[in-house]
């Protein structure tokens, strides 16, 4: 345990060693808050005013909460697995440095150094991750404020897992990387196509009907529907204390991933959380079994 916890010790120390690193992955969400508020907001905005019914009037307050909401929900559900990308680099650092080779010429397990990568990798980008929380509550506390104490948890709740989901998985895809220009083109796909396939750009319910069920096997699709769901839970229940007919709630909900489905069947918070965790552990378990298959062959 003790070497676990030195290994980890050491890794989060070059992490914030390299200033570039830290400070280029901290401000990452800054940028995409300021890009999202910019332009993604009126899509968002204009998106929920055309699905209102006709003659239906809504508080301006509202309006801009709910915006603030799904536009806060998709830069979480982005930034967590993204930036986990750009952040989980000192693997393939001590590759490119020939600094593993020393790690695993030592008596040291190759089971406890995954751990300790993984670890060190999911404390930064939570540092990361958790600032992006912070700022995007200021963020709407300004827009519309519509969430109780047990929401905020639940959105922190949510944002813990899923930067460890994405931790995991960027784990599992930089285990056969070596150089950080493969680290670069690798984030820089993950970054331009996650944010699609997870449903924070656009709802899965804009997609076609054979592309929405395939989706639905992928976990980043829980995983945003989960941050939207408790970002705008005191919006909806705020909307049906004002007089908005149920239907008409029940719509918005599935027409921004709020409700969804699997091969007709609905999906359940709980049973989000199911997905998100069981992938979370799924993808650590095959991280630590890259290295321990990797040892054996070493050994032969």
């Amino acid at each position: 345990m003790n070497t676990f916890f030195q290994l980890t010790r050491r890794n989060l120390r070059m992490f914030f060693k390299d200033k570039g690193m830290f400070f280029s992955s901290l401000i990452t969400p800054v940028i995409l808050l300021v890009l999202y508020a910019t332009f993604l907001a009126k899509v968002y905005k204009d998106s929920f005013l055309s699905a209102l019914p006709d003659g239906l009037a809504i508080e301006e307050s509202l309006i801009d909460a709910t915006v603030a909401g799904q536009l806060i929900s998709s830069l979480l559900a982005v930034s967590c697995v993204t930036i986990a990308f750009c952040s989980n680099l000192l693997m393939i650092g001590d590759k490119a440095s020939g600094a593993i080779r020393d790690l695993t010429v030592s008596p040291v397990k190759r089971s406890t150094l995954a751990f300790s990568y993984f670890t060190a990798s999911a404390a930064s980008t939570l540092i990361v991750t958790f600032t992006a929380l912070a700022l995007s509550l200021v963020y709407l506390s300004v827009q519309g404020w519509y969430l109780s104490f047990l929401d905020v948890v639940c959105v922190a709740l949510d944002v813990l897992v899923l930067t460890l989901f994405g931790t995991a998985l960027s784990s599992c895809i930089h285990f056969f990387l070596n150089t950080n220009g493969q680290a670069s083109a690798v984030g820089t796909i993950v970054s331009a196509g996650y944010g699609f396939i997870c449903g924070a750009y656009m709802p899965i319910s804009n997609f076609g009907a054979g592309l929405q069920k395939v989706l639905s096997f992928l976990p980043g699709t829980y995983g945003t529907s989960l941050v939207r769901n408790h970002m705008l839970r005191g919006v909806f229940a705020q909307m049906g204390s004002v007089g908005f007919p149920e239907e008409v709630i029940s719509g918005i909900r599935a027409s921004i991933d709020c409700d969804l489905s699997f091969f007709g069947h609905q999906i359940s918070i709980g049973a989000m959380y199911a997905v998100m965790i069981g992938s979370v552990l799924l993808f650590a378990g095959i991280f630590v079994l890259f290295h321990i298959v990797a040892r054996r062959k070493a050994i032969r």
